[in-house]
């Protein structure tokens, strides 16, 4: 704990001109660096290094640093500056509760609501999930487990349901890597969203939301074996970033 953030060759985090602003392309990849674990929880953000490694000013890392920090994604400690922020165990739980309960309303809403499209767009999510490509590495799963996600909450038609998870999604990514990440939960995980896509198929709300609820009660029981296991002062989530390349700065 208390690395600070290294660079190297590969893997850039340049930061290119677009339509949209230098502040939001800057805040949007340190946020994924942050979510894939290429930053370790507990890892220092030195500023300097960041404006090296993206090729921004001080300003802008500044500026990305506040609002990751208002995401719950960077925790500022008194002098050491900008930290990735780590989940306690106790904090996995409380967000495992809320998640439990608003994925179940989504499931059976998402049953009674979406359209057929929708429920084929969801059955071919599931799908890609299971071939080798979703396979490939923990990233690629955490992506298009978050793509599932996405059809189900856009389909759920509850508003106040959706918005919820998207505000806990940062952290709930975090969690998910670690549930993913560890042995033999994936074969679990197609199997306990299979049934949940099958009850929807079926339009049998009820079937879904309890598939819903049981799916993220077993990974809260993976997840807090993982914490449990791995507080003793370590980063919750072990992998540490890959080195990345440094070049000049914009403003």
């Amino acid at each position: 704990m208390g690395a600070s953030v290294s660079l190297a060759k590969q893997d850039s985090l340049q930061i290119t001109r677009s339509l949209s602003s230098l502040r939001e392309q800057v805040t949007d990849m340190l946020r994924e660096a942050i979510i894939e674990g290429r930053f370790a929880p507990g890892s220092r953000l030195v500023e300097r290094e960041l404006c090296e490694l993206l090729g921004v000013s001080r300003t802008l890392v500044r500026e990305a640093l506040q609002h990751l920090q208002a995401e719950g994604l960077i925790t500022t400690i008194l002098h050491k500056g900008p930290m990735v922020s780590s989940i306690s165990p106790e904090e996995a739980r409380d967000i495992y509760e809320v998640r439990q309960r608003l994925e179940a309303m989504a499931g059976a809403d998402f049953a009674r609501h979406a359209t057929d499209d929708q429920v084929r767009a969801l059955r071919e999510s599931l799908d890609f999930l299971k071939t080798p490509e979703a396979a490939e590495s923990t990233s690629a799963l955490v992506k298009a487990k978050n793509s599932f996600y996405k059809i189900l909450l856009e389909g759920c038609r509850n508003q106040v349901v959706g918005q919820l998870l998207t505000q806990l999604n940062n952290r709930i990514t975090l969690l998910r890597r670690i549930s993913l990440g560890h042995s033999g939960r994936l074969s679990q995980t197609l199997s306990e969203i299979e049934a949940i896509v099958s009850a929807i198929e079926a339009r049998d709300a009820e079937l879904a939301g309890a598939l819903c609820s049981a799916h993220v009660a077993k990974a809260a029981a993976v997840v807090a074996q993982h914490l449990k296991v791995d507080n003793t002062g370590s980063p919750a989530i072990s992998s540490m970033p890959p080195r990345f390349a440094g070049s000049r700065r914009q403003s």
